[in-house]
């Protein structure tokens, strides 16, 4: 397989029971199937065979091109966030879920957060704090019209259909 990112050649390589894909003699990127990387981006698990891959310092790679996943050759990887810190911008394929890290990406990743729960509490406060009020406004339309739906039962005397 091609990198997609130096266009050198990949190297399957087992971790733990993960089969991950290493650019070990080009840029030193990291591919994983989705799903996979959930299982390296904490601190407490094992990774240190991904956090120190070689690389050849002479391959420099545009991170402004995007990049081709390796599975679904015909799709372009999407670029977004890693987390709700935005400090890692990570390569996402949407059609086959596989995810693209070029070098350093995952130590930053595995140093925003303690934990999966760390990580889940930031992004629900991250949401509140950019659609607090746009999720309270949903919530308050949502319990007006089961209101109305509960007056209109009454006058027909009829069960009320959940919302």
């Amino acid at each position: 397989m091609e990198c997609p990112a130096c266009h050198g050649i990949l190297r399957s390589r087992t971790v733990g029971d993960v089969s991950v894909d290493i650019c070990s003699s080009g840029c030193g990127g990291i591919g994983f199937d989705i799903g996979e990387l959930k299982k390296f981006d904490e601190p407490n698990e094992a990774a240190a065979e991904l956090l120190n891959i070689p690389r050849d310092p002479n391959v420099e790679v545009d991170q402004s091109q995007r990049y081709r996943c390796t599975k679904c050759t015909d799709s372009v990887m999407m670029r977004h966030f890693a987390s709700a810190k935005r400090g890692v911008v990570v390569d996402e394929c949407a059609g086959c879920g596989g995810v693209w890290l070029d070098p350093g990406e995952l130590r930053q990743i595995r140093s925003e957060y303690p934990s999966e729960e760390a990580r889940r509490q930031a992004a629900r406060a991250y949401f509140q704090e950019v659609l607090g009020d746009k999720i309270e406004a949903k919530r308050l339309e949502t319990a007006e019209k089961s209101a109305l739906w509960q007056r209109v039962a009454n006058i027909l005397k009829t069960p009320v259909p959940r919302i």
